[in-house]
């Protein structure tokens, strides 16, 4: 009995010796880093163009967003209660930030039509400039998911792109838009 406790213990042992520094995470950003000038997804980098309907019908494209804002917003809802209490949560930060246009991505209805259902239907029709993303465009351009949430200021940079939190740091990231 005390052989085999030995035999798991070395095994066990050779198991997280294999983990290699996996079991020590340095902390280290391991990303490539953005480069100056670049377009993609990533803070810092020049936003990915687009162009997307709206729930009615109007075609918006990244220039046309941007046009006379310090900024836009595009939150990537698919229309689930934690979307929903979080395009809330945005939905009281909008007054404080008028010169900014909010845009909800719905990139799960598959068509205009759904888009302005789903959004009249969860309470958001007219809060929110609801974009219907049926090609995935966005979602995938911008690498989003679920509660992604971009923040582009006027010169077409992104300034934050990361999941929905508690709204402090989006808060802060909307408070400094140059």
């Amino acid at each position: 009995m005390r052989f085999a406790r030995h035999c798991c213990l070395l095994l066990a042992m050779l198991v997280l010796a294999g983990c290699g520094d996996n079991l020590f995470p340095s902390g280290e950003d391991k990303r490539p880093p953005v480069q100056p000038g670049s377009t993609g997804p990533s803070v810092g980098q020049r936003a990915p163009d687009f162009s997307v309907s709206d729930t009615s019908g109007a075609t918006v494209t990244l220039a046309s967003a941007l046009a006379a804002r310090k900024g836009i917003v595009l939150y990537f809802t698919m229309w689930c209660p934690v979307c929903d209490s979080h395009m809330d949560s945005i939905r009281g930060t909008m007054p404080s930030y008028p010169a900014v246009g909010f845009y909800a991505v719905d990139y799960v209805s598959g068509s205009v039509a759904d888009a302005a259902g789903s959004a009249a239907a969860n309470g958001f029709a007219g809060s929110f400039q609801v974009l219907a993303d049926t090609g995935h465009v966005l979602l995938n351009n911008y690498q989003a998911t679920m509660g992604t949430t971009v923040v582009i200021d006027s010169t077409g940079i992104i300034r934050m792109s990361e999941d929905y939190q508690n709204g402090s740091r989006f808060d802060a990231v909307l408070a400094a838009l140059p």
